[in-house]
């Protein structure tokens, strides 16, 4: 088994203490997610955005390069190394997702994004509460995660392709598989608007990825 550093988004096996980044680059996600983050970001009109889970800070660099003021937050320290080496111009803090938001960042955010991250965690819940906290009154939450359907899952099943689809052997994988319902429910759970619903990659019965867009009551 692999226990060195992966390629960043890559359907391999290996342990290790974190979530390993040894890409700078967007992953291949977030480049098919990017046209509608932004698309809903200036919608919104939102100035500074918090990016909950930046990873390599790759996708935060993106929406600054569009016009947005970026802050980056995460837990990896291999990422915030290459986020912090690559984009030297970006604040990038280190914060663990099941703990309570830093002070200096509540309630400062006209949006927050947090882009195929809510999979990797084992408490979904405080995710959305670091964000309910870092936004302002009527903020925007954008979030991403794969797409889970009955026709998607069936493929799947029948196509023997579960274990390339969830990576079971990849420490900090994923753990949580959502469903238009079942995230749907969690945005209502902590009072968000949800504003927007999209799929995106591939045919909508088939789409990579879901992403969500809710503002903050």
């Amino acid at each position: 088994m692999r226990t060195g550093p992966s390629a960043t988004d890559a359907n391999l096996s290996f342990a290790a203490h974190e979530f390993v980044w040894s890409s700078a680059e967007c992953t291949g996600a977030q480049k098919y997610l990017a046209p509608t983050t932004i698309r809903l970001l200036r919608e919104s009109g939102a100035r500074m955005v918090l990016d909950l889970g930046c990873g390599n800070g790759a996708f935060t660099a993106l929406l600054q390069r569009s016009g947005f003021e970026m802050r980056g937050s995460d837990i990896s320290d291999s990422g915030l190394e290459v986020a912090r080496r690559q984009c030297p111009d970006i604040q990038f803090f280190h914060h663990d997702l099941s703990k309570p938001l830093p002070d200096a960042h509540v309630g400062h955010y006209d949006a927050v994004v947090s882009i195929e991250v809510v999979e990797h965690l084992l408490l979904p819940r405080m995710l959305m509460s670091n964000a309910l906290s870092a936004l302002r009154p009527g903020g925007l939450f954008i979030l991403s995660t794969p797409f889970h359907g009955y026709w998607k899952n069936l493929v799947l099943a029948a196509l023997n392709k579960f274990d390339d689809h969830w990576h079971p052997l990849r420490d900090f994988g994923h753990v949580k598989f959502f469903s238009k319902k079942t995230l749907f429910f969690l945005f209502r759970e902590y009072g968000f608007h949800v504003n927007e619903f999209v799929r995106v990659g591939r045919v909508p019965v088939m789409a990579c990825s879901m992403i969500i867009a809710a503002s903050k009551p």
